[in-house]
Order: C-alpha cells, then sequence, then structure tokens
C-alpha cells in the first residue's frame, strides 16, 4: 500500500493515477501497433508484504463467498475478510514474439510515471511535483504525456535489447 507523506501528496497521486493509466496504456499501444510483439493484458492482485499463503487462499475463498452469497450471508463474510490483508487490483502487459515472453508491470510504470521513485519500504511516496501545475492546481498534461512515453519507450528498448 501506498503511503503518502500528507494530503496534498495524496490529492495529487490520485488526480494523476488515472490519467497516467491512461497515457501509459495509450503508449503501449502506440508501441504494438509498430512491433511484431503481441500483447495481452491481465489483471492480477497485488498483496500488501508479509501476506501468507494461507491467508490470500482465505482471501480468493471469502471473496469468492461472497458473490454467491444471499443478502443475509454478506455482513458475516465482509465481517470475516475485515482482519484479512487487502489485495489491490494491478495489471500486466503479456507480450510474445516468437518463443519469447516478457510482462510489464502497468502498475508499477504507472507509479514511474507519478511518483519520483518507485514506492519501496515503508517511506511515503514523492509525488513528481513537476508534473504538476500550481498555477491551476491540477495535472500538468502535456509533462504527464511526455514522461509516460519517456518511460514506456524505455520498457520496449530494453525488451527489444533483450531479444535481440
Amino acid at each position: 500500500m501506498l503511503k503518502f507523506a500528507d494530503a496534498i501528496a495524496r490529492r495529487q497521486a490520485d488526480m494523476l493515477m488515472q490519467p497516467a493509466l491512461i497515457r501509459v496504456i495509450d503508449n503501449i499501444r502506440k508501441h504494438l501497433e509498430d512491433s511484431t510483439w503481441q500483447g495481452t493484458y491481465q489483471e492480477t492482485q497485488m498483496w500488501p508484504p508479509d501476506t501468507s499463503e494461507a491467508e490470500m487462499r482465505q482471501v480468493k475463498a471469502l471473496q469468492a463467498q461472497v458473490v454467491t452469497a444471499s443478502p443475509e450471508e454478506i455482513p458475516a463474510l465482509q465481517a470475516a475478510l475485515e482482519p484479512l490483508p487487502t489485495p489491490f487490483p494491478g495489471y500486466e502487459l503479456h507480450l510474445e514474439k516468437d518463443d519469447q515472453q516478457r510482462i510489464v508491470d502497468v502498475w508499477e510504470l504507472c507509479c514511474c510515471v507519478c511518483f519520483q521513485h518507485f514506492p519501496t519500504g515503508d517511506a511515503p511516496v514523492a509525488v513528481d511535483t513537476t508534473l504538476w501545475d500550481a498555477d491551476i492546481d491540477d495535472v500538468d498534461w502535456l509533462r504527464l504525456d511526455t514522461k509516460a512515453k519517456e518511460l514506456v519507450d524505455e520498457v520496449f528498448t530494453t525488451i527489444e535489447a533483450h531479444h535481440a
């Protein structure tokens, strides 16, 4: 789970993540159009550090039960889920070319766009304030698009270099 230094950083990150995801996906699409790599997206779950396999299985089982539960059963299932670790949605790009396969963590790319450094450990993330237009207190769309493009370009350059 991401930690923020303050409410302002949290608000800025919230406002940056969706546009970053859109820009990253669009730049990936452009690369795939000009590439011989085939790409598909897969939704994943990211677990907090220190989550055991048993806890993951228990959460998945309870989540599956919620889907088919009667309205009367749902509160008990939600109560059982509450103390357990909560996974966060993630997205991966699965690339295939010839007999090679690569996986790109789209969530990680979005974090690299939005933050100064990829979040690690318990330290709060630092929003890349160059992506923020202080005059209008909103996203600087041009800078966001440029940074997303540069990072996606780097990913594909690295993939091509390892494929050669």
